[in-house]
């Protein structure tokens, strides 16, 4: 009788804690939490609506905007009032701590801006379908999950959640074979990225029976019971270790796995081609850092020479291949691939000094990027007086410098930016990169980056030639700058300019996630 209720005074307790366990579990994801459950309000609301008014879509479409924005603002707030600042999650899947905290709310002020540019691109354009802004809610929420990953399951979940956000909002504008086409390419190839990946996760998990990345650490430094007894499950990790690679590189579009974002980009919508360009590279460069850090940094020397020798073809194909572009949005593409080169040169430092440029870089890249694109979102007024809301070559920007001299003002400053001329945040940001390749003793990548990005400046600085230079073949000049767009400019453009300046603040929140990653 006395067994019997201390069995079942211990069955309470267990399950009490196990209560207790998930309650702080949700309290401490709850702006995750609350950011997928308002994206699936806004899908009912939106179908229900829908079906009701079926003339009102472009108002159903400004609410659901206006919502979303409201809704990445309070999940930012909840991100910085979060109790709870370092802990394990859902039985070790997930992982809070300063480096996660930092890359959401970087993925919560990329997205909302990604969306607040484009209101009036949407309302222009009649893309009356508010399924994309409910997908982006939907990606960037995947997002979040992603970048707190600590195991191999809810990585892959969270990768395959963003990925069929991503299909769908490629092909969105169903009247556009162009978007049907970038659609198709990013479902097939992104397909089978997705299979390198699930493929090189389960060769490691057959090889050594774990998923979670700080249990493998423990594994390939011999710091458990649990060793690789025979002569090939080494070999076969670190088999498994290149699938990964690979799979990673295809995300984020470096060489020589680069060959679908151009075509994808292109086609896609402007705003769509936005976000597809700033937000992800912070999740994927994130899980990605954490994974090869952290699990597989015994393995360091392979995926070095791995990330060098793919971090020198961006730079030069990226460089190379946008000078003979002719459209703004393949220009921009070829642009991203050699950013990511210089972004994969601070990873292949593998050293706290390389792991801070690389988070500097990627904070500078995020906000040149989005003034780029508010830029590019303003409407064109041609001669006919039709507004075309979206640039198409580079000959579009012609005589800019006539008609809108401030637009034109500060896309040039963007440009000189992109392209590392000083004072502005572009330059602070490479060069702190090459001076930690130098560090590292990657004076090679280090002396191919300075020259990839002399190189770059050709086209860069070829657009601010149309703009001022050049007479159009048919005259066209920007109508009334969005308020929305007007606004994030200011914002973006005081960035770049002013942060050279007082790069303290930036520079030790990234030296302390940096420690806190490294050690």
């Amino acid at each position: 009788m006395l067994l019997n209720i201390r069995d079942e005074s211990l069955i309470t307790l267990s399950t009490t804690s196990q209560t207790f366990l998930f309650d702080n579990d949700f309290q401490s994801l709850f702006p995750e939490i609350f950011l997928l459950t308002t994206a699936i309000f806004l899908l009912v609301y939106g179908v229900v609506f829908s079906t009701l008014k079926e003339k009102n879509y472009p108002l159903l479409l400004t609410n659901i905007s206006r919502l979303s924005l409201l809704a990445c603002v309070l999940t930012f707030v909840l991100l910085l009032n979060s109790p709870v600042q370092n802990a394990l999650l859902c039985y070790n899947t997930l992982l809070i701590d300063d480096f996660t905290t930092f890359l959401k709310g970087l993925i919560l002020l990329s997205s909302f801006f990604c969306i607040f540019m484009s209101l009036d691109y949407l309302k222009q354009e009649s893309i009356n379908a508010f399924e994309s802004v409910v997908l982006l809610i939907f990606s960037t929420s995947s997002m979040l999950f992603l970048v707190s990953s600590a195991d191999f399951i809810s990585l892959y979940l969270a990768i395959e959640l963003q990925s069929l956000c991503f299909y769908v909002l490629a092909a969105i504008k169903r009247n556009s074979e162009f978007s049907t086409e970038a659609g198709l390419k990013y479902f097939l190839l992104g397909a089978f990225s997705s299979g390198l990946l699930l493929f090189g996760c389960s060769l490691i998990y057959g090889f050594t029976g774990v998923t979670n990345f700080s249990e493998l650490a423990r594994i390939f430094t011999g710091g458990t019971q649990e060793i690789l007894t025979t002569t090939t499950s080494l070999p076969a990790c670190e088999l498994g270790m290149v699938f990964l690679l690979v799979g990673f590189l295809f995300k984020i579009t470096a060489v020589p796995f680069h060959m679908w974002s151009p075509d994808v980009y292109e086609g896609a919508p402007t705003p769509i081609t936005a976000f597809f360009l700033i937000v992800p590279k912070t999740a994927l460069f994130g899980v990605f850092l954490r994974i090869f850090l952290e699990s597989f940094y015994d393995f360091f020397l392979p995926w070095q020479k791995i990330l060098i020798v793919s971090s020198i073809c961006s730079m030069i194909l990226g460089s190379i291949a946008a000078l003979s572009q002719t459209r703004i949005k393949r220009l921009i593409a070829y642009s991203s691939i050699g950013h990511v080169g210089y972004l994969l040169a601070g990873f292949a430092c593998g050293t706290i000094e390389g792991i801070q440029a690389l988070l500097i870089y990627l904070f500078v890249y995020i906000f040149m990027n989005i003034n780029m694109f508010a830029f590019l979102l303003c409407g064109i007024r041609r001669e006919n007086m039709q507004t075309v809301p979206r640039i198409k070559y580079i000959t579009d920007l012609a005589f800019l410098g006539k008609t809108q001299p401030v637009l034109a003002l500060t896309f040039t400053i963007t440009m000189f930016s992109m392209a590392g001329i000083p004072p502005l945040a572009g330059f602070y940001s490479k060069a702190y990169l090459f001076f930690a390749a130098m560090s590292s003793n990657l004076y090679v990548l280090a002396v191919i980056g300075v020259l990839c990005s002399v190189l770059s400046c050709f086209y860069y600085i070829r657009l601010v030639k149309v703009m001022y230079f050049e007479g159009p073949k048919n005259w066209c000049s920007f109508s009334r700058i969005p308020l929305e767009n007007a606004i994030t400019l200011a914002i973006t453009l005081f960035f770049i300019l002013f942060f050279m300046f007082y790069p303290t603040p930036l520079h030790l929140i990234t030296h302390k996630i940096a420690l806190t990653l490294c050690l």
